[in-house]
C-alpha cells in the first residue's frame, strides 16, 4: 500500500516536475562530489560523472525513519541531489517526514521548489499563508488531512504540517526541484549566523530585547 502511495506522489509530480529547473540534455548526470576536483566551479548545479563510470548505486538510497525525539517532535528526512546523486538535472526530490504524536513541521519555505505531500500514516493539519493580497493581507489555507490525502503547499509560500493525532504519522513530499532549499522560519530568525540585531528583531515583531534573546535560545535549533 505504501508503495501505491510513493506511486500516486510522483505521478503527480511528473506533471510539473521540469517546471523550474534545467531540462537534462542526456540520460543521466550523475553529480560528482564538491570539491572533487580543485578546479571545480558550483553555479547552479552539479558537475557530471562520467557516463561510463556511472552505476546502479548512483541512482539508489534507502531512506530511514527519522527520530521524532526533538522539541518539533518531528523529521524531514530529504533525499535531494545532495543525498542521491542520480537525481542531478532530474529536477525532483522527496522528503520522507516522521512526526510524532503532536509533531510539527514549523512554518518554513522552499524558495525553488512548490511541494506536493501524501499523507501515509496518521492525521495531520496542514496549511500555507499566501503573499500580500489587494486588501495588505496574508491569507491561511488549511485542510485536515487523513491516510490517502495530498495536498500542494505553492511555490516560495510559507507553510507548516501538525500531527494532531496521538499516535506517530508519516508523510512523503515531493518537489520539483533536484536542490528545494529550506527556509525555517523560526530558525533563520533567530538562529542565523551571524544574528539579526535584536534592535532590529525586537522593533520587526513589537517586543522587549529580553524576549527576542529567549526566541534566539528557543529557535537556534533545526530538525531538517
Amino acid at each position: 500500500m505504501k508503495a501505491t502511495y510513493l506511486l500516486v506522489a510522483f505521478l503527480a509530480l511528473a506533471s510539473f516536475a521540469s517546471a523550474f529547473d534545467p531540462s537534462p540534455l542526456q540520460d543521466t548526470c550523475v553529480a560528482v562530489p564538491d570539491g572533487r576536483s580543485k578546479d571545480a566551479v558550483f553555479v547552479n548545479g552539479k558537475f557530471c560523472k562520467n557516463p561510463e563510470l556511472v552505476v546502479a548505486e548512483d541512482f539508489f538510497k534507502h531512506v530511514d525513519p527519522g527520530n521524532v525525539n526533538n522539541k518539533f517532535g518531528s523529521k524531514a528526512t530529504p533525499v535531494t541531489v545532495n543525498e542521491l546523486r542520480g537525481l542531478n538535472t532530474l529536477g525532483i526530490s522527496l522528503a520522507r517526514v516522521d512526526y510524532g504524536p503532536k509533531g510539527l513541521i514549523p512554518p518554513h519555505t522552499h524558495p525553488r521548489a512548490s511541494e506536493i505531500l501524501i499523507v501515509i500514516e496518521g492525521t495531520l493539519l496542514v496549511g500555507f499563508v499566501t503573499s500580500n493580497n489587494q486588501n495588505n493581507t496574508n491569507r491561511l489555507f488549511t485542510k485536515m488531512l487523513n491516510k490517502g490525502d495530498v495536498f500542494v503547499f505553492p511555490i516560495g509560500l510559507i507553510h507548516f504540517q501538525y500531527n494532531i493525532g496521538n499516535g506517530n504519522a508519516l508523510a512523503i513530499a515531493a518537489l520539483n526541484s533536484q536542490n528545494p532549499g529550506i527556509i525555517t522560519i523560526p530558525s533563520a530568525v533567530f538562529g542565523s549566523t551571524p544574528p539579526i540585531s535584536p534592535e532590529i528583531l525586537a522593533k520587526a515583531f513589537q517586543v522587549d530585547y529580553k524576549v527576542i534573546n529567549y526566541l534566539r535560545k528557543q529557535f537556534s535549533y533545526d530538525n531538517n
